[in-house]
């Protein structure tokens, strides 16, 4: 029937026309989950996370496996860590800033080492946080363009059903709206991991993973048109005299994810004598089981305080799907110069190979298109990490710096858009036994938003983000 049709429609225009941040089932999504986030270790933060080469506590479960293999003691570990999350936009030269943080369990870990009669073994357990979704973008300005929201949605029973439109959906708005918004998102990737590694030959270890994914996701959406300098003054829906004076358009889209999954990777490192170690890894592409929810909201007000509203339940929907992330290929060294550790390492992501897979609710036809597009702006980045750690004689405290760049995987991206983080942390391990660090990192980037269409109503992005995690732990 005609309800059924204009529903589909308004489903596909909404994949295309929400908020570049927000669109569902496209490369953002992908990238949300395929993009590598901090961590779950105050010593490896404070490094840079240059710590692949290292890997000598239980958080080898995120960086090395094969790191389990230097572990002589068990070990129990655990942490927390807190993010802010700082965003001055700018949007048709009007400046806003605003801000979100988060505090979480960012790891419970456990070593296991097993008697041998040569070499090593020794198996670990972790639940371990790898990427907080934690983010917020404001903004607000005069759009003196022919084009608004209103005009982009046009396809849909939307601006109809908000009295917006004529029956033939056309609509007297052109443009000249102040637009303003919100988008606040929270949640995050949570890993529960099982390791293993062994002493293959002296000195050589190889470890590897197996992880269980679980956790969640959530964006809410809220965007405003109003007709702040009283342009439209006419009826909106001719032949409806409460719809004189436009006054607002609001709409809502709330995102919500229920993530699941799995992965593997295996590791290898080399430790010669006590000057260097050399370390390997291959991520093998991780399978992310998506249940989405999307909510739609809406309406609209006139002169007299004349609101109407959409029916929520007709516009929001429900969708399931995977997304496939690439290989991630990890190559370090670390070096000990007379109480001081260098550590370097890089990392090659190749995000064009980022798939949907498994639709359900979605035609195989869109994946598909989706899938290209991934392929067509997407590329293959290098990331790279750098640390330092020098060991006070005599007290054991550990002063630790580092710089990271995570590359932008958007082809033709300039390197502003590339997230960078300078770290510094401090470290004590008294008698060997128990040990508590802490890192600070301090990130930015640049990034570019779409409220609808491209390029006519852009919001340009300013991020600023201090990490702090506190991470303790106890050898037995």
């Amino acid at each position: 029937n005609n309800k059924t049709m204009k529903k589909s429609l308004f489903v596909f225009v909404y994949l295309f026309f929400s908020f570049t941040i927000l669109n569902a089932q496209n490369y953002n999504d992908a990238i949300r989950l395929g993009f590598p986030g901090l961590g779950s270790n105050a010593r490896a933060l404070g490094m840079g996370n240059a710590f692949n080469a290292l890997s000598d506590d239980a958080s080898a479960a995120f960086f090395n496996p094969a790191g389990f293999g230097l572990l002589k003691r068990m070990e129990f570990s655990g942490g927390l860590s807190f993010i802010n999350y700082n965003n001055n936009t700018t949007f048709f030269a009007n400046k806003t800033q605003d801000n979100t943080t988060n505090t979480s369990l960012d790891r419970v870990s456990f070593a296991f080492p097993f008697p041998t009669y040569r070499g090593s073994l020794v198996f670990g357990l972790s639940y371990h946080n790898s990427k907080d979704l934690t983010s917020v973008v404001k903004f607000n300005g005069f759009n003196s363009g022919t084009n608004s929201k209103i005009q982009s949605l046009l396809g849909t029973d939307i601006p109809f059903d908000l009295y917006l439109t004529d029956v033939n959906n056309n609509t007297i708005i052109n443009g000249n709206l102040n637009q303003s918004g919100d988008i606040l998102s929270s949640g995050g990737i949570d890993n529960w991991t099982l390791s293993g590694a062994i002493e293959v030959q002296k000195n050589f270890f190889i470890g590897g993973n197996l992880t269980i994914i679980n956790g969640s996701f959530e964006s809410a959406n809220d965007y405003y048109e109003d007709d702040t300098k009283n342009i439209y003054q006419g009826e909106t829906a001719p032949g409806e005299p409460q719809t004189t004076d436009f006054k607002t358009f609001y709409f809502n889209n709330t995102l919500k994810w229920s993530i699941g999954g799995w992965d593997a990777k295996i590791g290898f490192l080399y430790q010669f004598e006590d000057i260097a170690r050399f370390g390997a890894t291959v991520q093998f592409p991780k399978t992310f089981t998506v249940d989405e929810d999307f909510i739609v909201n809406g309406s609209s007000e006139f002169s007299n305080n004349q609101i109407y509203n959409l029916d929520s339940d007709y516009y929001s929907d429900k969708v399931a799907y995977n997304i496939k992330t690439p290989f991630e290929i990890t190559g370090a060294i670390a070096v000990n110069l007379k109480g001081i550790i260098l550590s370097a390492e890089a990392t090659l992501i190749d995000y064009s190979q980022l798939k949907f897979t498994k639709p359900e609710g979605l035609t195989s036809s869109y994946i598909s298109e989706v899938n290209k597009e991934i392929k067509d702006i997407l590329t293959a980045s290098l990331n790279y990490n750098f640390g330092a750690e020098y060991t006070v004689p005599a007290i054991g405290l550990r002063i630790r710096g580092g710089f990271l760049n995570q590359s932008s995987p958007f082809k033709n991206d300039a390197s502003d858009f590339n997230h960078k983080y300078i770290t510094g942390g401090l470290g004590f391990l008294a008698n060997g036994t128990l040990g508590i660090d802490i890192a600070y990192a301090y990130g930015w980037w640049k990034d570019i938003s779409d409220n609808y269409s491209s390029n006519v109503s852009r919001i340009f992005q300013d991020v600023k983000v201090h990490n702090v995690i506190l991470t303790t732990t106890y050898r037995f």
